[in-house]
């Protein structure tokens, strides 16, 4: 392992892939990853087990950021022990090149951004991880959501490298519902006039609006049905009525005002181009593509796998984590995390989460010394 290419544990480094082909044929030049890493403690880094950590669909490769109930010195992700990494994704908008990125032409890539796929992105930590910085076994891919998708496409693609997998609240393939639900959240992004076609980067005029439309609907689809009828009811934000004689914008419902303010932290922090893109790698999402069906992939799997999956999750149904469960290969577990706030429950229930995390990599210490 090449670990002078390492940031320091608890930092990031971009970390140059060189021209990267997607799957349909499309060349990006110059194409790069932000990659962070954990190894506290004495022991260096070449000495390590490695876990690579897959963030979700607005996540990035801060994984202590977001993850931090689970990661650390200590915790079930132990940053004493194992040599943790995360990447942000190509197509991302935290430091890996994706269309918010200057373009090696001039300009921004913008709507020169390829469409990509789950495996571009998997190929593209493969490069990093195997040809750049010189790993060889990866002990556990870990990732929820989109990074749960990620996780299935490692243990399918590069088998040679994963030890054991542990996909958590994903699915096998989009399902009808998700690729509907998130291609109209795509056409709210492309119907705000400051979208441009999606070259809006150096315009000063973003699609701040149709981004936050769309994250409104994605919310919804990350929590629970309960949690939010429980949390929010039929009450009205305090100080504003919209019980009145008419109907306005600025009298608001309490959940409006907070689906309002998931919105504005979005539009802070997240490229909307970056979103599309994503989102529609989302959509893409099928594991039995060119591989003879959906559960024919599954069953070919050669990697131990436990999946993982919350009982409330609208966006991912735990009965897609059943299917995963009764077609993979080399299938070692099936967790239920138990919580009301949905498809976020990966991030929520530390407490559920921390146990499966421990119990999967348990039992891949177990295979690892056989």
């Amino acid at each position: 392992m090449r670990t002078a290419l390492l940031p320091p544990s608890g930092a990031s480094t971009t970390v140059p892939l060189g021209t990267f082909r997607t799957e349909a044929g499309v060349d990006v030049p110059e194409a790069a990853l932000r990659l962070f890493a954990w190894y506290d403690g004495p022991t260096a880094p070449h000495e390590r087990p490695v876990l690579l950590v897959e963030h979700a669909l607005t996540g990035d490769g801060d994984a202590a950021d977001w993850w931090g109930d689970v990661l650390g010195p200590g915790r079930a992700i132990d940053t004493t022990r194992y040599l943790v990494l995360c990447a942000n994704v190509l197509g991302g908008c935290h430091g890996s090149t994706g269309p918010s990125s200057p373009h090696p032409d001039g300009g921004y890539w913008g709507s020169r951004f390829p469409g990509i796929s789950i495996r571009d992105m998997v190929s593209a930590e493969h490069r990093l991880l195997t040809g750049v910085l010189g790993v060889e076994r990866v002990r556990a891919v870990i990732g929820a959501s989109m990074g749960g998708a990620r996780t299935l496409e490692w243990s399918l693609m590069h088998p040679e490298v994963v030890e054991t997998a542990l996909p958590v609240a994903v699915s096998a393939r989009a399902s009808a519902w998700q690729i509907g639900i998130q291609s109209s959240q795509i056409r709210f992004i492309e119907a705000d006039p400051c979208w441009q076609g999606g070259d809006y980067h150096g315009t000063g005029r973003s699609p701040r609006h149709g981004l936050g439309q769309a994250r409104r609907i994605a919310h919804l689809t990350y929590r629970g049905e309960l949690e939010l009828d429980e949390r929010f009811s039929t009450d009205p934000q305090p100080g504003e009525d919209p019980y009145g004689p008419y109907r306005s914008r600025d009298q608001r419902f309490a959940v409006e005002s907070y689906l309002d303010r998931q919105a504005e932290k979005l539009e802070e922090r997240f490229d909307a181009g970056s979103y599309v893109t994503l989102t529609d790698a989302l959509n893409r999402h099928d594991v039995g593509r060119g591989r003879g069906g959906m559960n024919a992939a599954l069953g070919a799997s050669q990697v131990p796998t436990t999946v993982v999956g919350v009982d409330t999750d609208i966006l991912y149904p735990y009965h897609q984590q059943e299917h995963l469960s009764r077609n993979l290969g080399d299938f070692i577990g099936l967790s239920r995390i138990t919580s009301p706030t949905g498809h976020d429950g990966f991030l929520t229930e530390g407490r559920q989460m921390d146990m499966v995390l421990r119990r999967h990599l348990g039992k891949a210490e177990i295979i690892a010394a056989r």
